[in-house]
C-alpha cells in the first residue's frame, strides 16, 4: 500500500456537509460525483495527500444509507491506494482478510476498488484503490 488516498465521511445531506466542510477547511470541494453502481453522490476535498470524501445515500438499499441508518453520520472507511489492486486483493486473501467483492469494480474518482470486510480489520472498512489508466 502507498499511502492513505482518502477517508470516506457518511453524511446525510451533501449540500449541508459541504458547506460544514468548507468552513472547517478553508476551502471548497474540487467536485461532486454520482456513482449509480453503489447509490451515492460523492464530494471531494483535497487535503495535503490525502483526500475527504464525503458521501450521501441517493437510493433507499444503498450501503452508506444502511450506514447512516444503524450507526448515523461519520467516519464510513479509509482508503488505501495500491499500485496493483488484483494483486494487493491476492496478498491480502492469503493473509486471511475477507474481501467483500471478488474483483474490483469502478468506483468514484476514476478508481478502481474493492472493500475488505471489518471482522478482519479490527472493526475498520478498508477499502483499496487504483487509478484507472488507459492502459487498463
Amino acid at each position: 500500500m502507498l499511502k492513505v488516498e482518502h477517508i470516506g465521511i457518511a453524511v446525510k445531506d451533501l449540500k449541508k456537509s459541504n458547506e460544514v466542510f468548507q468552513k472547517l477547511f478553508g476551502k471548497e470541494n474540487y467536485k461532486v460525483e454520482t456513482v449509480e453502481s453503489e447509490q451515492v453522490s460523492a464530494s471531494f476535498f483535497i487535503m495535503g495527500d490525502t483526500k475527504i470524501e464525503l458521501l450521501e445515500s441517493t437510493g433507499p438499499d444503498s450501503a452508506i444509507g444502511k450506514y447512516i441508518e444503524k450507526r448515523g453520520e461519520g467516519i464510513h472507511h479509509i482508503a488505501y491506494e495500491v499500485v496493483d489492486i488484483h494483486l494487493e486483493m491476492e496478498r491480502l486473501k492469503n493473509e486471511g482478510f475477507i474481501i467483500l467483492n471478488e474483483t474490483p469494480k469502478k468506483g468514484a474518482d476514476n478508481k478502481l476498488v474493492c472493500f475488505l470486510h471489518p471482522k478482519t480489520t479490527n472493526g475498520v472498512l478498508v477499502e483499496l484503490c487504483q487509478e484507472i489508466t488507459t492502459y487498463y
